[in-house]
């Protein structure tokens, strides 16, 4: 399985720090604290003071899996980082999900003010294309790549429109398929687009896009699927946000649908689609990703 079980977990926790070191340095070289009237300030507090980093990973993993280049990988792992932290930030405010916990911490709107929320959200996805789109280093047909990957995943096709779902489907009683397509679009294709960010920044086959595009959609879901057992079954402390607030909120979830165990089953059924995937892009080099879909699936928060 891509090199696999020649890894063990001691050297992908190294290629994990070495990684997120890289990463850390560059989102703060990114994200400039000057930005004016306390902007800026906002800004650096919703990205880069902690979250689980599994969407730069999956940037780093893929580029490493095809030997693709190492400042587009770097900026694609940053800037889609900036997406997602963007979409937490609005998520958390109270015309949607009116959280006040957030990585451990009171979420922006409660430290700074929804407005000011509201415009660190709208500068970080702005400048998430802006760190994909430098005036050199990385050639322009790859900027444009990468572009369009991070916004089809981030629009009304995607995480946009699967929050769209999500605050429509309050009090609503969803079957499986469209609970399944509803975290694809929310959680899941940003994810997917972090992996295929990483292999567009190297030269790929038909078969191995193909199976790393599947790999991402696997694992989209799994963390999903995983989010909503963790939701019922951690406290707020571990989770680092608060419990429970899907099943308060009257939220449809894999547990609502599925039950607990069979949303674990699933949840491990995810995971081994997602290494098939790997299998049968043929790519040689794909413990780190296939370790990565072990983490996704094993997590406690």
């Amino acid at each position: 399985m891509g090199g696999l079980l020649s890894v063990d977990a001691g050297v992908f926790e190294q290629w994990v720090q070495r990684s997120l070191c890289s990463y850390e340095e560059s989102l703060d070289a990114w994200v400039p604290e000057s930005a004016p009237a306390g902007l800026g300030v906002a800004m650096r507090y919703a990205v880069l003071e902690g979250g689980k980093r599994l969407r730069p990973l999956l940037v780093l993993a893929a580029c490493d899996a095809v030997q693709g280049e190492s400042e587009a990988a770097m900026r694609a792992a940053c800037a889609v980082e900036l997406i997602h932290a963007y979409s937490l930030v609005h998520d958390d405010m109270p015309c949607m999900d009116n959280d006040v916990l957030r990585r451990g911490k009171p979420t922006v709107h409660v430290a700074f003010g929804e407005a000011q929320a509201m415009l660190a959200g709208d500068a970080m996805q702005a400048l998430a294309f802006e760190v994909l789109t430098p005036d050199s280093g990385v050639a322009p047909a790859l900027q444009a790549r990468l572009c369009a990957l991070l916004a089809r995943a981030s629009g009304h096709a995607g995480m946009a429109g699967g929050q769209a779902i999500d605050l429509a489907s309050i009090g609503k009683a969803l079957d499986e398929a469209e609970l399944r397509d509803m975290h694809r679009r929310k959680t899941g294709v940003l994810l997917q687009a972090s992996v295929l960010m990483g292999a567009a920044c190297g030269t790929t086959t038909p078969a191995a896009w193909d199976g790393l595009s599947k790999y991402g959609a696997a694992i989209g879901l799994a963390f999903q699927v995983v989010d909503d057992i963790l939701d019922v079954t951690q406290d707020s402390e571990v989770l680092g946000k608060t419990a429970g607030k899907d099943q308060d909120a009257n939220k449809p979830t894999y547990v609502s649908v599925l039950g607990l165990e069979a949303a674990r089953r699933y949840a491990d059924k995810l995971r081994d689609e997602a290494h098939q995937a790997l299998i049968a892009s043929g790519l040689p080099n794909t413990a780190w990703l296939s370790l990565l879909a072990d983490k996704v699936v094993e997590r406690d928060n």
